[in-house]
C-alpha cells in the first residue's frame, strides 16, 4: 500500500487510479491535485524519528511491515517522487518503481547496481546509441565484459558466448522492440537463460527497456523479466517537456537500484515527478491514439513505390519468424515505425528536410510526430558498418507517430516522398 493513500488499488484499473492513487487531499489543505513539494529538506517530529528514518534509508535496518518512515531530504525521497513512483508501478504490475533524471540515468544506475567487475553482461543488439556506448565502451573500463546477441540468436548460442567470455553472467539486458528496427527479443527465452547462470549465491536478473511499447502494449514482468526500465521522457511523459527515466520490479531488484540512486544523486526533481503524474493521467488515451494512427501510416508506407521496406510490428504475418512471438509477448503494435526510402542517405535527408508537419527531431513518444535519421543521429555511435549489419542503413528513417490527424500526417509523408 502506498504511503500517501488509503485506497486499495487491486479493485481498479491503472487508468482510473492515475487521478487519485497515492495522494491524500487532507494532507495538502484539501488540494484536489497534488501540489509541487519544492523543498530540499523535511522537518522531523523528534530526534528519535529522524534517527529511525536514516536507519532505514541507509539499510542499517529493515522497515517493519507497512512502516513508511518520514521524509528526510529530496535526494532520498519527496512526496511528488513517491506519488509518481507509486502510480507508475501500477501500470506494469510492479511492486515498486524508482524514477531518475533521465532514461540513461535509469539504465546506467540499474547496470551499476547489479553488475560487478569480472561479470559478463549479455545485451541485445541493436539498442539505443547511448546504451550501446555505455555497454560497449564504459563498462569494459570497469572489468565488465559485454556479449551481444540479436533477435535471431538462440539460448544455446548466447550461453556459449557467455562461457567464452568468462562465464560469470551478471545480468541480461534486452531492448525489445529494438530501437529503431522493431526487432523482437523473446523474453521467456532470456528468463530461462538467466536461470541457467543463477547460483545459490546470486540471481541473474533480466532487465528490459520497454520504452517503445510499454507499459500499455507490453508487460515484461509477465514474461519472466525482473526489471523494466523506461526513458520516461518518451510515452510516460508524452509531451516533449520533461526528461526522466524509471526502473520497476520487485523490491529485491529495485531496492539496490534505489540505494545506488541515493548516492549518485540522479533522482527526478519534484517538478518533473509532478509533470509525470499529469502525463500518466492521459497515457492510455495518447498511446491508443498513436497506435491507431501508426497503423494507417504504416499501411500507406508499405504500399508506396518510393519505400523499400517498413519495420512495423502490426505488419507481422503468420509464417514470419516473429509473428508468434509478437502475439505471445505484445498487446499492440505501438506508435513507432522505421522504413527505408528508395535510395540512400541523400534521399533520406531530402525526405526528412521536406517534412512540414513532422518535426525533424530525435526522441519519441510525444504528442507531436517526430522523424529522424538513426544511422547518422541517434545510433551513430555504433558506426555505419555495424549499423548496416543490424538493418540500420543509410536509407532508414525512424518515425514516432503523435496524435495529429492521420490524414494530415500521410499527406505530409506523401509530399516528402515526392520531393526525394
Amino acid at each position: 500500500m502506498a504511503k500517501w493513500t488509503d485506497d486499495d488499488p487491486s479493485g481498479f484499473h491503472p487508468e482510473s487510479l492515475m487521478m487519485t492513487y497515492g495522494f491524500r487531499p487532507e494532507w495538502s489543505e484539501g488540494a484536489a491535485s497534488p501540489p509541487i513539494f519544492q523543498t530540499s529538506t523535511f522537518v522531523f517530529p523528534s530526534a528519535a524519528v529522524g534517527a529511525r528514518c536514516f536507519e532505514v534509508a541507509y539499510g542499517l535496518a529493515e522497515p517493519l511491515p507497512d512502516e513508511h518512515p518520514d521524509l528526510i531530504y529530496s535526494r532520498i525521497n519527496n512526496p511528488n517522487l513517491e506519488m509518481a513512483e507509486d502510480r507508475l508501478a501500477l501500470w506494469d504490475g510492479a511492486d515498486t518503481a524508482a524514477l531518475f533524471s533521465s532514461g540513461m540515468a535509469a539504465i546506467t544506475t540499474t547496470l551499476w547496481a547489479h553488475l560487478r567487475p569480472g561479470d559478463v553482461v549479455a545485451a541485445s543488439s541493436p539498442v539505443y546509441g547511448g546504451t550501446h556506448h555505455f555497454i560497449e565502451t564504459v563498462l569494459p573500463q570497469f572489468g565488465i565484459t559485454p556479449v551481444r546477441f540479436d533477435h535471431q540468436a538462440t539460448a544455446d548460442g548466447i550461453a556459449g558466448s557467455i562461457e567464452d567470455a568468462g562465464g560469470r553472467l551478471g545480468l541480461i539486458y534486452v531492448e525489445t522492440p529494438a530501437n529503431p528496427t522493431n526487432d523482437l527479443i523473446d523474453l521467456e527465452m532470456c528468463a530461462k537463460l538467466a536461470a541457467r547462470f543463477t547460483t545459490t549465491e546470486r540471481t541473474v536478473p533480466v532487465a528490459v527497456d520497454n520504452t517503445f511499447l510499454g507499459p500499455l502494449f507490453q508487460k515484461p514482468l509477465e514474461h519472466g523479466a525482473d526489471i523494466v526500465v523506461y526513458s520516461a521522457t518518451k510515452y510516460l511523459g508524452g509531451h516533449g517537456d520533461l526528461i526522466a527515466g524509471a526502473a520497476l520490479g520487485s523490491h529485491e531488484m529495485i531496492d539496490p537500484i534505489r540505494g545506488m540512486r541515493t548516492f549518485t544523486g540522479n533522482m527526478v526533481s519534484p517538478f518533473t515527478a509532478w509533470l509525470l503524474m499529469r502525463s500518466m493521467a492521459t497515457l492510455q488515451l495518447r498511446m491508443e491514439r498513436q497506435a491507431e494512427t501508426a497503423r494507417k501510416v504504416a499501411d500507406y508506407l508499405r504500399d508506396h513505390p518510393r519505400v523499400k521496406t517498413v519495420n512495423y510490428l502490426g505488419h507481422l504475418q503468420p509464417g514470419d519468424p516473429h509473428h508468434d512471438l509478437y502475439k505471445r509477448q505484445c498487446l499492440g503494435a505501438g506508435g513507432m515505425i522505421s522504413f527505408e526510402v528508395d535510395g540512400g542517405k541523400d534521399e533520406a535527408y531530402r525526405f526528412l528536410d521536406s517534412l512540414h508537419l513532422f518535426k525533424l527531431a530525435v526522441s519519441l513518444g510525444s504528442v507531436d510526430s517526430l522523424a529522424e535519421h538513426p544511422c547518422t543521429m541517434t545510433h551513430c555511435e555504433a558506426g555505419a558498418e555495424e549499423n548496416a549489419k543490424k538493418g540500420i542503413t543509410a536509407a532508414l528513417v525512424r518515425m514516432s507517430i503523435g496524435v495529429e490527424h492521420p490524414d494530415d500526417l500521410i499527406a505530409d509523408i506523401a509530399r516528402a516522398l515526392e520531393a526525394m
